[in-house]
């Protein structure tokens, strides 16, 4: 295929556009000969500024009309207003069947489309729980890579990005020539959109403290069994009002919060112990190796092999304790 029949990619560049997002489309398909790429930008909006630079291109929001594949990189403030000129030519892209494809907070901008109403999409794990609050619609899945939902992909931030340029090249064009642009970007191959970003931890912030002292105990004794009834017992009151306050507190059950505080701790193991699965799958309370490998996977989205592989930091064969909080 010449260049002069490439497949034509369109990168929107929006107000506060972050630069590594903005770079990412623009470096994996830019000098890809399978690819035409256009960096564009909506003119009524004025001269996009990020990072103490300033996005010059002479390419306006006419070049969404004939693009095959549209991405929106993230920008600074997915909580401030968008150019209604912008959404409006993201839609009609949309319509017309180009695909489109968004980096870390980009995805705002599509759900601010009405375009991720009804379909699994991500973001930086960050802004996951507010993408979730503003578009409730949306099925957001905060632990992955990236999200391919055919005609709408979405991805976390930065490196993710890069995963879901060589996954899109990869589902257009082949192995070979994903492959060979892994090579020129020093970037892994391929990474499955299933596994799970660097997500600080699984369970949630509390927004009460009186059941502060239960839920520290429930993390200083992670590899022991535990029931509703027995926390309801320290927290001196009723099961259906332990379970009820609980849920006030943290936004989830008791059970499925110590879940979420067993895997964090089995993470934090896997990082920085060299201690077997046998050990961590005892140590953080998650059962047999079996059912621990098989929690692990559907909390991360990835092997514990996996995610020691890529998040082991030192191998002090230390087991640690469990931060309270």
């Amino acid at each position: 295929m010449s260049a002069v029949d490439g497949h034509r990619v369109a990168v929107l560049a929006l107000p506060g556009v972050l630069p590594l997002d903005l770079g990412i489309p623009v470096q994996a398909f830019g000098s890809d000969p399978h690819y035409l790429v256009t960096v564009c930008t909506d003119p009524s909006a004025g001269p996009v500024r990020s990072g103490g630079f300033t996005v010059g291109t002479s390419a306006g929001l006419e070049a969404l009309r004939d693009a095959d594949t549209v991405v929106v990189p993230g920008y600074e403030d997915p909580d401030g207003p968008l150019p209604a000129a912008a959404l409006s030519a993201i839609r009609a892209a949309h319509e017309r069947g180009a695909r489109l494809v968004s980096i870390c907070t980009g995805a705002f901008a599509l759900a601010a489309a009405g375009l991720l109403d009804g379909r699994p999409a991500t973001t930086h794990w960050r802004d996951a729980a507010e993408l979730q609050r503003r578009y409730p619609r949306i099925d957001v899945r905060p632990n992955r890579l990236y999200v391919d939902d055919g005609d709408v992909l979405t991805s976390a931030g930065v490196t993710a990005g890069v995963d879901l340029c060589l996954h899109v090249i990869r589902r257009d064009y082949g192995a070979a020539a994903a492959n060979s642009r892994a090579r020129l970007l020093v970037a892994p191959p391929q990474r499955s959109g299933g596994q799970a970003q660097f997500i600080e931890r699984f369970r949630p912030a509390a927004r009460g403290e009186d059941l502060a002292p239960v839920r520290a105990w429930m993390l200083g004794n992670l590899a022991h069994r535990q029931s509703v009834d027995e926390l309801a017992h320290r927290a001196h009151m009723s099961r259906r009002t332990f379970i009820r306050r609980f849920q006030q507190e943290t936004g989830t059950s008791p059970m499925a919060w110590l879940t979420a505080a067993r895997i964090d701790w089995a993470r934090e193991l896997l990082e920085t112990t060299a201690g077997p699965v046998e050990q961590i799958a005892r140590l953080s309370g998650l059962g047999s190796p079996a059912a621990f490998r098989a929690a692990f996977h559907r909390h991360v989205g990835t092997s514990p092999a996996d995610y020691r592989a890529t998040f082991r930091v030192t191998a002090t064969g230390d087991a640690l304790r469990p931060s309270a909080g």
